[in-house]
């Protein structure tokens, strides 16, 4: 598996920063189906260099990507609620979680506050890691709206980690896009890259790049940090003082049952 320099052993985060699609829902599926059959109702169908140009977008500006495709701009507003209306569909009917999502941040709550920093609107967001039993583990969830400008702009990043009051450079960012990973970057957070290490200087943006969440050497640096054993995890902002917080079961994308 190919990496640029691990993660720094004697480094822990104060917060950690998780993307949603694709990275702790394996959510990319869904988008790709959605627009796909939102262009197909154009008469157009999405091909590969289409998929890579609108992966990590805002899903506003997918809308309007697809409507440019397809040269209707004056549909823009319309193909943009038609593709969330789809995409929630999808969601609803099986929400998976990535290879090691669930483990890692089953560890990651007990080493330090986690949010997520998602350019998806936030009903999306919670209704899906509530789908795969994630959303009592999140403190907060920042998506963009009129003061907060979406990925690539670091602005998401930066709210998140002021709402966990701790300095971008004290805390973590794990991300499966190149604008999420500019976005992180930006706002000072060290990033996981998950997925292919690219052959382009974007390789630079991540310490660490990794295939999935379950990548072992990720797996150990996690479990290796201060207070990632200690026997009771925090109590997720929200819950009651007493709550018990089990730890976390259900489907992953290798282990679809349960999901509807």
């Amino acid at each position: 598996m190919t990496r640029i320099p691990a993660l720094d052993p004697d480094w822990t985060p104060e917060a950690v920063v998780f993307d949603c699609d694709g990275t702790l829902i394996d959510s990319e599926q869904h988008w790709q189906r959605a627009r796909a059959i939102v262009l197909r109702a154009f008469g157009h169908a999405p091909d590969e260099e289409f998929a890579q140009r609108a992966k990590g977008l805002h899903y506003r500006d997918c809308g309007a990507l697809m409507a440019e495709l397809v040269g209707a701009p004056e549909h823009t507003e319309d193909m943009t609620q038609q593709l969330l209306s789809a995409f929630r569909s999808l969601v609803a009917r099986e929400a998976v979680t990535t290879p090691g999502a669930r483990e890692l941040v089953w560890t990651l709550q007990r080493v330090a506050p986690l949010a997520v920093a998602s350019n998806c609107p936030e009903d999306v967001v919670r209704f899906s890691l509530e789908s795969v039993d994630l959303l009592k583990y999140v403190r907060n969830i920042v998506v963009p709206d009129d003061s907060i400008r979406p990925k690539p702009h670091p602005d998401t990043y930066a709210e998140a980690v002021r709402r966990l009051g701790v300095p971008g450079s004290n805390a973590l960012a794990f991300e499966d896009s190149v604008n999420g990973m500019k976005a992180a970057v930006a706002a000072g957070l060290r990033v996981v890259g998950l997925g292919p290490r690219p052959a382009t200087q974007d390789a630079d943006l991540a310490e660490l790049w990794v295939d999935s969440l379950d990548d072992p050497a990720l797996v150990d640096w996690a479990a290796s940090r201060p207070t990632a054993r200690a026997g009771r995890p925090e109590t997720p902002a929200g819950d009651t003082a007493d709550a018990k917080v089990p730890r976390p079961g259900g489907p992953t994308r290798q282990d679809p049952a349960g999901t509807s």
